[in-house]
């Protein structure tokens, strides 16, 4: 299943709370729980005034109808094509 990068743009992000952002988490999952196809939430980082998603999906249109499920902008979604790090070129999450 295809990885995806999801920008969302939300002004104050890096000043949302814990409870903020466990009320985000407990959406995400919900909306995750109610979708017809495969999906998994690998995990996100607030930076600035922007949450960086990273997903896996079917297709990038089942990631902009999580986001639209779940009221979450999706600025930017992309497929990730490599993963690479410190150590070189590795796989693509399975």
């Amino acid at each position: 299943m295809p990885t995806y990068l999801i920008e969302r743009e939300i002004p104050g992000a890096s000043e949302l709370t814990d409870e903020e952002l466990q009320g985000i988490t407990d959406k995400s999952n919900e909306v995750v729980e109610g979708l017809s196809n495969p999906y998994t939430w690998r995990h996100s980082y607030v930076a600035g005034d922007k949450v960086y998603c990273v997903h896996d999906a079917e297709s990038a249109d089942d990631v902009l109808e999580h986001a639209r499920c779940g009221g979450f902008p999706a600025n930017l979604v992309a497929e990730v094509s490599a993963v690479f790090g410190t150590d070189g070129v590795r796989d693509l999450p399975a």
